[in-house]
């Protein structure tokens, strides 16, 4: 259904409801491999923006941005500036490979 990373699903799919398993997924196969060029210092007045002038943000808080077509996405700050942030918006799995243990509750 997308909800998950496809390597994830794909190991879903034909399982039967009860079953339980374990899964290595390497993680260009999970969330993918760590983005360098999605750490991007991003301005004061664009987080101001987002999030309002009097909100305060510490290194490890999730900050949420709309993009100009309506679309959320989020970013971990990693430091602050005198202007700007630094932000990381590789997904928080990206570049970690999964273990995961299953059981199966339902099929939809």
């Amino acid at each position: 259904m997308g909800q998950w990373a496809p390597g994830m699903e794909a190991a879903l799919v034909g399982r039967a409801e009860g079953a339980r398993f374990s899964l290595d997924i390497p993680a260009a196969q999970a969330y993918g491999d760590r983005n360098p060029d999605l750490l991007q210092w991003v301005s004061r007045t664009v987080v101001e923006e987002n999030a309002g002038a009097e909100a305060g943000f510490q290194p490890g808080d999730m900050v949420e941005f709309t993009a100009p077509n309506g679309a959320r996405y989020a970013g971990v700050l990693k430091e602050t500036g005198q202007d700007a942030m630094l932000f990381d918006f590789n997904h928080p799995l990206a570049g970690v490979d999964l273990h995961i243990d299953v059981s199966l509750l339902g099929v939809l």
